[in-house]
C-alpha cells in the first residue's frame, strides 16, 4: 500500500501506552515524547542499513555489467571471425559448383550423341529386318508393346519420308513394309481406342489417345470417340435437353482423355450443331412451311429460341479462344434459310390472319362492311350539316350497334404481341427496327383504319339529324369503346414496339405515324358534335310537347299548386342522362370540352325558349323555379362558365316578377350590371303588365 506519513504517526501513537485516550488511560505527552525519539533513531539505523545493502548492489550492478560487455565483444570477435569462414566456404562450394556442371555439360555433351546413336542403331536394326521382310523383333510380336511398336513406327515412317524415290519405292512396297505396319497399328490403336471407351476405361483411352497424338489417324479417333459419345444419348423427344446433358457429360470426361479437350469438345457441339439439330429443324419447319404459316412462325420461334438457349448453356464451357463466334456461326448455319424470308412470310400471316379476324367478327353481325366516302367532300358534308343543320343525306341504322369489339381488339394485339416478340428473336439487330415498324404498320393498318376508323365513319354515319325524333345517340358508345381500345393500343406501343425501336431512327416515324392517327381520330370525334345537335333536337321536342302557353300566364292566379313545370322535370331528366353518358364515354380534357359545348348550348335552348311566353306574376315565379331547377342540372356539368350563364338567366328572371320600382335597382345589380340592355329589355317586354305606363316609365 502506499506509504501516508499521518496514518503512520496515527498508528504510532495509538500503540503508545498514554498517548492517547481511547484505552482509558490519561495522556502522557513525555512517554509519547519519548516514544517518538526512540522510533526515529531505529529509523535511521534501518535507513544506513538499507543504505549499505543498496550501495553493494550498485556495486556488484558494476561490476556484472562490465564482465558482460566484455563476453558481448568476445562474442562479436568470434561471429566476424564465423562469417569470414562462411564467406570462403561459399566461394569454394560455387568454385566446385561450377566444376560440376562444367563436367555435367561435357558428359551430356557425351551422352547424348551416344544416346542417339543407339536409337540410330535400334532404328537401323528395325529398317533392316523391314527390308528383310521378316519381323524378328518382339516390340513387333507382342502385342503388349503396342505402345513401343507406335513410337518405333512413327520414327520410321518419317524417316522413309526422307529417302530417295528408289529407295522409298522399295521400302514401301516390300512384303512387311513400313506404311502397311504404320497403317496396320494405326488401325489397332483406334480399335484399341474405341475397346476402352466402351468399356468405360479412362485411363487407357487417355494412353492410347497420346499415342495416336503423333499419327495422321489421330483425327479419326476423335471422329469415332464423338461417334460414340451420341449412341444411346438421343432417345428422348427433347433433342436440346439430350444435347446439353451430352455436352455436359463429355466435359468432364475429355479433359481426363485427350490434350487438347477444348478442341475435341468443339468438333463434338459442330457435330450436334451440323447433324442432330439441323436435322430436327429441317423436320419441324418444312412440314409447315408452305401449308401452315402460322404453325411455320411458331416452330421457327420455338426451335430458335430453343436453339439460342442452348447455345447459353454451352458458352460454359471451355470452347477455345471465340466461343461466341463460333456458336453464333454454328446458329446461323441452321436458321440461315429460313430467317432471310422471315419478316415476309410475318407480314403475310398477320396480313391475312388480320383480315380473316375482322371479317369473322362482321360476318357474326351479319354486317356487310360498306366503302364510306373520306376526304375534302365527306368532311365539308360533315361541317356543313353541323353548322346549318341540312340533311345532306340519309344517316345509316346500325340499330345500336358500334361495331366494335374488344374480343377483336384483343385478338389482333395479341397476334401483333406475338409478332413482336418474334421479331425481337428472329431478325437481325440491323433490320430489326424495320422489322418492327412493319409489323406496326399492320396493326394500324387493321386496329386502327379497318376496325376503329370504320366504326367512327359509320358512327358519324348514323348520327341522326337534329329534327330527328329518334333519340338513340349510338355515337358515344362508340366514342367510349373507341377510347378504351386506343389506350390498349397505346400500351402495347409504349410495352413491345418502343423496346425495338428507341434506339434507331424508326423511333420519330413510328412516333410520326401514331401521332396522325390520334389526329384523324380527333377529327372523326371532332365531326361526331352533331350528337350534341341531336341532343338539342330532343329537348326541343320535349319543350315544344310538354310546355304549354299557360303555364306561365294561368287562369287562377291563386291557385297554382306545382313547383316547376313538367317541360322542366323532363329536360332536367334528359340532360342529367346525356351528362352521364358523356362522362362515361370520355375521359381528360375531352370530357369538359365536350360539357362546356353542351352545357352553352343548353343554355341558349333555354334562354330562346323562355322568350316565347309572356309571364304574369305567377307565372314568372313559376318560371324562376323552373330556371332554379336547370341551373341544378348545370351543376351536374361542373362547368364554371355553364353555371355562371344559368345563374344569370335566374337573375334575368327576376326581372319578370319584381315590382316595378325597384326593376331600375334589380337591373344594376351585380349580375346584370354588365349586360347589355336591350338583353334587359326583352325580358321585362315579357311581362303581361309592360304594356302598363307606370312600368314602362319605371324601366326607361
Amino acid at each position: 500500500e502506499p506509504f501516508v506519513a499521518d496514518e503512520y504517526i496515527e498508528r504510532l501513537a495509538w500503540r503508545t501506552p498514554g498517548g492517547g485516550s481511547r484505552g482509558g488511560e490519561a495522556f502522557d505527552p513525555k512517554r509519547l515524547l519519548e516514544e517518538f525519539v526512540n522510533h526515529i533513531q531505529e529509523l535511521q539505523v534501518m535507513d544506513e542499513r538499507i543504505q549499505r545493502k543498496v550501495e553493494k548492489l550498485e556495486q556488484q550492478c558494476q561490476k556484472e555489467a562490465k564482465e558482460f560487455a566484455k563476453k558481448v565483444q568476445e562474442l562479436q570477435k568470434s561471429n566476424q571471425v564465423a562469417f569470414q569462414h562462411f564467406q570462403e566456404l561459399d566461394e569454394h562450394i560455387s568454385y566446385v559448383a561450377t566444376k560440376v556442371c562444367h563436367l555435367g555439360d561435357q558428359l551430356e555433351g557425351v551422352n547424348t550423341p551416344r544416346q542417339r546413336a543407339v536409337e540410330a542403331q535400334k532404328l537401323m536394326k528395325y529398317f533392316n529386318e523391314f527390308l528383310d521382310g521378316e519381323l524378328k523383333s518382339d516390340v513387333f510380336t507382342n502385342s503388349e508393346k503396342i505402345k513401343e511398336a507406335a513410337d518405333i513406327i512413327q520414327k520410321l515412317h518419317l524417316i522413309a519420308q526422307e529417302l530417295p524415290f528408289d529407295s522409298l519405292m522399295v521400302f514401301r512396297f516390300s512384303p512387311h513394309s513400313s506404311a502397311g505396319k504404320y497403317h496396320d497399328l494405326e488401325c489397332q490403336l483406334i480399335q484399341e481406342f474405341t475397346s476402352a471407351q466402351r468399356r468405360g476405361e479412362i485411363s487407357r483411352m487417355r494412353e492410347v489417345a497420346a499415342v495416336l497424338l503423333h499419327f495422321k489417324g489421330y483425327s479419326h479417333c476423335v471422329d469415332v470417340y464423338i461417334k460414340q459419345c451420341q449412341e444411346g444419348a438421343f432417345l428422348r423427344n427433347d433433342v436440346f435437353e439430350d444435347a446439353a446433358i451430352l455436352c455436359q457429360r463429355v466435359n468432364k470426361q475429355v479433359g481426363e482423355v485427350f490434350s487438347n479437350p477444348e478442341t475435341v469438345l468443339a468438333k463434338l457441339i459442330q457435330n450436334i450443331f451440323e447433324v442432330k439439330l439441323q436435322s430436327f429443324v429441317k423436320d419441324q419447319l418444312e412440314e409447315h412451311r408452305k401449308s401452315d404459316a402460322e404453325q411455320y412462325l411458331k416452330n421457327l420461334y420455338d426451335l430458335y429460341t430453343r436453339t439460342t438457349n442452348l447455345s447459353s448453356k454451352l458458352m460454359e464451357f471451355n470452347l477455345g479462344t471465340d466461343k461466341q463466334t463460333f456458336l453464333s456461326k454454328l446458329i446461323k448455319s441452321i436458321f440461315i434459310s429460313y430467317l432471310e424470308n422471315y419478316i415476309e412470310v410475318e407480314i403475310g400471316y398477320l396480313k391475312t390472319r388480320s383480315a380473316m379476324i375482322l371479317q369473322r367478327y362482321y360476318d357474326s353481325k351479319n354486317h356487310q362492311k360498306r366503302s364510306i366516302g373520306t376526304g375534302g367532300i365527306q368532311d365539308l358534308k360533315e361541317r356543313i350539316r353541323q353548322r346549318t343543320n341540312l340533311p345532306l343525306g340519309p344517316s345509316i341504322d346500325t340499330h345500336g350497334e358500334t361495331f366494335l369489339s374488344q374480343e377483336v381488339v384483343v385478338n389482333l394485339l395479341q397476334e401483333t404481341k406475338q409478332a413482336f416478340e418474334r421479331c425481337h428473336r428472329l431478325s437481325d439487330p440491323s433490320d430489326l427496327p424495320k422489322n418492327a415498324f412493319r409489323i406496326f404498320s399492320m396493326l394500324v393498318e387493321f386496329l386502327c383504319t379497318e376496325h376503329i376508323d370504320y366504326a367512327l365513319e359509320t358512327g358519324l354515319a348514323g348520327i341522326p339529324s337534329s329534327d330527328s325524333r329518334s333519340a338513340n345517340l349510338y355515337f358515344l358508345d362508340v366514342v367510349h369503346q373507341a377510347n378504351t381500345i386506343f389506350h390498349l393500343f397505346d400500351k402495347q406501343f409504349n410495352d413491345h414496339l418502343m423496346p425495338l425501336i428507341s434506339s434507331s431512327p424508326k423511333l420519330s416515324e413510328c412516333l410520326q405515324k401514331k401521332k396522325d392517327i390520334i389526329e384523324q381520330m380527333e377529327v372523326k370525334l371532332d365531326m361526331g358534335i352533331d350528337t350534341l345537335n341531336c341532343m338539342i333536337g330532343q329537348m326541343k321536342h320535349i319543350l315544344a310537347a310538354e310546355q304549354k302557353k299557360t303555364d306561365f300566364k294561368p287562369e287562377d292566379e291563386n291557385n297554382v299548386l306545382i313547383q316547376y313545370t313538367n317541360a322542366c322535370v323532363k329536360v332536367c331528366g334528359y340532360v342529367r342522362k346525356q351528362v352521364e353518358k358523356i362522362r362515361h364515354s370520355m375521359d381528360g380534357k375531352n370530357v369538359d370540352t365536350v360539357l362546356m359545348e353542351l352545357g352553352v348550348r343548353f343554355h341558349r335552348l333555354i334562354y330562346e325558349h323562355l322568350q316565347q311566353y309572356s309571364y304574369s306574376c305567377m307565372g314568372g315565379m313559376l318560371a324562376i323555379c323552373d330556371v332554379a331547377e336547370y341551373r341544378k342540372c348545370a351543376k351536374d356539368f361542373k362547368i364554371p362558365l355553364v353555371l355562371q350563364l344559368f345563374d344569370t338567366l335566374h337573375a334575368l328572371c327576376n326581372l319578370l316578377v319584381v315590382a316595378p320600382d325597384n326593376l331600375k335597382q334589380v337591373c344594376s345589380g351585380e349580375q346584370l350590371a354588365n349586360l347589355d340592355k336591350n338583353i334587359l329589355h326583352s325580358f321585362v317586354q315579357l311581362r303581361v303588365d309592360y304594356r302598363s305606363a307606370r312600368l314602362a316609365r319605371h324601366f326607361s
